[in-house]
């Protein structure tokens, strides 16, 4: 694998985490009002992830698996490491009660400055394991390809603006500090290079097409439900009830235009991981 791929991964998946930092500032030195188009484009993220997990990330899974141990095998592994993306992402929210940015934004609207504050660490915290391994799909799809990384990257970028919104405010109204409301908020998106930097140590010490086949599939179901579970949730809270349809049905369409030069097929791994 191409190590200018490595450092592209690491670079997608750093500015798709300190995009926290963005929404941060947003909420803290700026009066952005023009909620339609925040859930427009989250509705456009969805729409991208969505369409590259079904059309991109999980048919290279097929294929890359389809080869090693046959089409029926090969759907079959790829299919358990898709539902198995879907059930972590489950599993962590689950565990830190993690439905959706708009939750945490109505939940700390009323509450006294101590419960404000906990309210903003425990997303800070809640939200740092969520990015993680958003942060290795980003990494795996770029090392792979960084086409389909770039798209994942700025999808997740968008998907995570609101989540600095969402650590930031209760912080801030609870300490009146934009200093500490804001580096709390940015330290939440490390975790997505973190996540990058698993993937690299991972695929370094273990390199062959069948880890990357299921990757591929592991990540197509991170992606599809962050997609389901948090944006479109919160593009519905945004915008009109139209919005996040009309933002995924763009998204959609602008994948599949855009993608069309790209062609997977001839793509292949090196038979040497990278150092």
């Amino acid at each position: 694998m191409d190590l200018t791929n490595v450092y592209i991964g690491f670079a997608l998946a750093t500015f798709a985490g300190l995009s926290t930092g963005i929404g941060s500032l947003l909420g803290l030195y700026s009066k952005f009002e023009n909620k339609r188009l925040l859930s427009l484009a989250l509705g456009f993220s969805a729409g991208v992830m969505i369409y590259v997990s079904f059309m991109e990330l999980l048919l290279l899974s097929f294929d890359s698996l389809g080869g090693l141990y046959g089409d029926t095998y090969g759907k079959l592994i790829g299919v358990t490491a898709f539902i198995a993306g879907l059930l972590i992402m489950l599993f962590i929210d689950q565990l830190f009660d993690h439905h959706s940015i708009a939750d945490f934004i109505s939940r700390s609207s009323n509450k006294e400055e101590s419960l404000l504050i906990r309210t903003g660490i425990f997303s800070a915290i809640a939200l740092a394991i969520h990015n993680f391994p958003e942060g290795f799909a980003t990494f795996t799809a770029a090392v792979y390809d960084p086409a389909v990384g770039v798209t994942l990257a700025i999808a997740i970028a968008i998907h995570n603006i609101p989540e600095g919104l969402a650590v930031s405010v209760p912080i801030y109204y609870a300490t009146k500090s934009k200093s500490k409301a804001f580096w709390i908020s940015f330290a939440s998106g490390l975790a997505e290079p973190l996540g990058a930097i698993v993937g690299f140590l991972i695929f370094r010490t273990v390199y062959n097409e069948a880890l990357f086949g299921i990757s591929f599939a592991l990540c197509a179901g991170i992606m599809i439900y962050v997609s389901l579970n948090e944006l479109l949730p919160v593009s519905k809270e945004y915008g009109k009830p139209s919005d996040p349809i009309m933002g995924v049905t763009a998204g959609i369409i602008v994948m599949a235009i855009s993608l069309i030069p790209v062609s997977y097929t001839h793509l292949t791994l090196p038979t040497t991981p990278y150092v």
